[in-house]
């Protein structure tokens, strides 16, 4: 397309080739583009990259850099461009120009790898002050950037954003070629391709611990320094996951929102349905490395491990006893240590402190 291009004081016309920015023309680049045309629904990662694009429709004059060849939707912006070139503030490693002192002094630490912010909570340190606040919500549990059209809240500006084009306006130009989801953020993309591949980059450095992502290595972390931020305002309990107090509070309240479509059992979490699931489809997933039995829940397989190792870790603290399930204890302090007896026989009124006992005796009038 020709179009018209100022240079200073001089006009010409120039043959402009695809435009930068077209998201067509750049498909290896993820970065975000929220500027639309709504001619031809190119997009854009910037308003002034829009602005220059809008031209090609309306005939305008596009103004050009003589100096880096960036061009300019009007003369205002191109002078105001001008000024990186003028500048005194420039980079002497790479030649970067800057409007003042303090942006030059904050990229020359890319350089030096000065990073003078320290985090207080553990040995991690910042370029800027700002990046050590941002870093600090993460300790803090603050979320000061709140969602206008729900109820949800956020450390950062940014992760409010994506919220907003992901949730409400259902931007999602990231397209998984493993299966067919697709996501708001380019870093969103990327996190989740580690579904598919394993890969699990953050490191705990004080276990052996991997995640597939940062904020878990930071929720991990928390573990050892003993943080444990979310309080439950009904007794004295506090967690460290938010998700912790979540399930917790269900125990006050007698929640049960995970429902079996089998049966009318229902669960606090989710892992108890899908456990109990197993009892209706038969799967048992755990298998004995010692004998051909196999259960469908890790904690009966545990137990059952015990019959072949003779452990017996459950020891009664009232006489020199142990059982291999905590059950099986419970039972025995009911039945040596304690004056209770539940069990009443329904023909004569005896009490019993076993149900074993009371079957044992009901014999008598049967």
């Amino acid at each position: 397309m020709f179009m018209n291009v100022c240079e200073g004081d001089h006009s010409l016309e120039v043959k402009l080739e695809a435009d930068s920015n077209d998201i067509t023309e750049h498909t290896h680049d993820d970065r975000p583009r929220p500027y639309v045309c709504t001619v031809g629904e190119k997009r854009f990662t910037t308003k002034g990259n829009l602005n220059v694009h809008r031209l090609n429709h309306t005939g305008g004059t596009v103004c050009y850099c003589s100096q880096c060849g960036k061009l300019f939707a009007n003369e205002h912006y191109l002078r105001n461009h001008m000024n990186l070139h003028n500048t005194i503030h420039k980079c002497t490693e790479c030649g970067k120009c800057f409007m003042d002192n303090y942006a030059l002094t904050l990229h020359r630490r890319i350089h030096s790898g000065e990073n003078p912010f320290d985090c207080t909570v553990y040995s991690k340190r910042f370029t800027t002050s700002h990046e050590l606040v941002r870093h600090s919500r993460i300790h803090s549990g603050e979320k000061p950037y709140k969602c206008h059209l729900c109820d949800k809240a956020f450390s950062h500006s940014s992760s409010l954003s994506s919220h907003v084009r992901f949730r409400h306006v259902g931007c999602k130009l990231y397209k998984c070629h493993t299966c067919d989801k697709a996501f708001s953020e380019p870093g969103n993309l990327t996190t989740h391709m580690r579904v598919h591949t394993g890969d699990k980059p953050y490191k705990c450095h004080m276990c052996d611990k991997v995640f597939s992502q940062s904020g878990n290595l930071a929720t991990h972390m928390r573990v050892h320094m003993g943080q444990k931020l979310f309080k439950c305002h009904m007794c004295d309990k506090a967690f460290s996951e938010s998700g912790n107090l979540t399930t917790h509070m269900r125990v006050h309240t007698r929640d049960k929102p995970y429902k079996c479509h089998e049966c009318d059992k229902a669960f606090s979490q989710s892992g108890h349905l899908t456990s109990h699931m197993r009892v209706h489809t038969g799967d048992k997933l755990y298998k004995c490395l010692l004998c051909d039995k196999a259960f469908n829940q890790s904690g009966n397989l545990t137990a059952h491990v015990r019959v072949h190792t003779g452990d017996k870790p459950y020891k009664c603290s009232l006489c020199d006893k142990s059982f291999t399930q905590s059950s099986n204890l419970q039972i025995h302090k009911q039945q040596f240590h304690s004056n209770r007896r539940p069990h009443d026989c329904r023909y004569c009124g005896k009490l019993f402190k076993t149900s074993k006992e009371l079957k044992q005796h009901v014999r008598i009038h049967t």
